[in-house]
């Protein structure tokens, strides 16, 4: 190729890419890192205008309610979790407390609701698949507002395998998501609700799991009982089950002990031999690496260590062990088999400032590679 040829091929590939670059920025559109286009959604200072939030307390009464979504035959309950203190971890008298198991410090946690069970399937691929506006399309169903902000959300790439891996689907946990996509999906489900919703807090999490108990588990001591109330290692017959077929907590929350663990919001920290001396309100640890971050309440395939109430496990990267692509996903944990999670509404709404602890920050959105 002479010099000619060259300058002219260079000066097409520059005027392609600014032409990209332009569009890009016209339609709110981003170049990954990789230099390809990747359309993303909204913001959630964005959302949460359009919303109409305030903040503030939810307006309605603080009871057990029922959640429809729209545009699909489903629904899920939300329980009532009344805020209070209580001792979170475990004592360092507790022969047989887990390794990673926070030292017993007082924490309160304010009013929230908690899904009555773990996300499923058949709500999570509404989101996922984006099944939320094929079933609109299928039904010609006339476009809302509510429809406009749904499909507004960013969704993740079609999954390159079964996430299922053939355990079951209607009826089943959500599995193998990131953090970033079970809160996606929260944000996505704000969309569709008007209502907000989120991922617990360790603290959240934890507090409802226990349910006023000071016990390793919610039914007591006892792990011999464990089989009547969760799915564990030695009776889920190597797999995840159904939800809500073992006796709920005392709050009436189920699978709190095993079948999946729970992401929550908070990055993982190793605990430490000190206690805080004072009361924590609401703690929140903000994640500012991408791994660890925390799940709760161990699975299916774990042993009772790991179900108890303070049990925690930080995620690692090997989860993504068998993602062929490169660089690797962003929404899939393709070998965690065992992660799933659960909502929360918080019933004070948070100010526009703290949306992005809750949500997928602009930062965050804006970094999503095209995959």
């Amino acid at each position: 190729m002479n010099n000619k040829t060259t300058k002219f091929a260079l000066a097409l590939a520059t005027s392609i890419m600014l032409g990209v670059q332009a569009f890009a920025k016209k339609s709110a559109e981003v170049i990954s890192v990789d230099g390809s286009v990747y359309k993303t959604g909204m913001y959630p200072k964005e959302l949460y205008q359009k919303l109409g939030f305030k903040p503030g307390p939810a307006k309605e009464p603080f009871g057990k309610y029922k959640q429809d979504i729209e545009t699909s035959e489903l629904s899920f309950e939300m329980v009532p979790v009344a805020g209070g203190s209580f001792n979170m971890g475990s004592s360092k008298d507790d022969e047989n407390r887990g390794e990673e198991e926070l030292l017993e410090r007082k924490v309160t946690v304010s009013d929230f609701w908690m899904g009555m069970h773990e996300v499923t399937w058949d709500e999570y691929e509404l989101w996922m698949i984006n099944l939320d506006k094929d079933n609109r399309v299928y039904n010609k169903l006339e476009e809302t507002e509510s429809d406009v902000l749904a499909d507004a959300i960013t969704k993740p790439t079609a999954p390159y395998t079964d996430m299922t891996f053939g355990m079951g689907k209607d009826g089943y946990p959500a599995i193998c998501m990131t953090q970033l996509s079970a809160k996606m999906y929260c944000m996505w489900l704000s969309a569709r609700t008007g209502k907000f919703y989120r991922l617990p807090t360790e603290a959240e999490w934890e507090y409802a799991c226990k349910a006023g108990t000071s016990t390793a588990y919610s039914f007591g001591d006892d792990s011999t009982a464990l089989s009547d109330h969760s799915w564990h290692m030695d009776n889920s017959k190597f797999q995840y089950q159904k939800v809500g077929q073992k006796k709920p907590n005392p709050l009436g929350l189920y699978d709190m002990h095993g079948n999946v663990w729970e992401w929550v919001l908070d990055q993982f920290v190793p605990p430490s031999d000190e206690v805080p001396t004072e009361n924590q309100v609401d703690p929140l640890v903000l994640p500012n690496t991408l791994y660890p971050r925390i799940v709760k309440g161990g699975s299916w395939d774990d042993d009772e260590v790991m179900h108890r109430s303070a049990a925690r496990m930080g995620s690692e990267g090997w989860w993504k062990e068998q993602d062929p692509q490169l660089p690797q996903s962003v929404w899939y944990h393709t070998d965690a088999l065992f992660v799933g999670f659960r909502v929360v509404r918080p019933r004070e709404i948070p100010s526009i400032e703290e949306i992005e602890k809750f949500w997928p920050s602009e930062a965050e959105i804006k970094a999503i590679p095209t995959r």
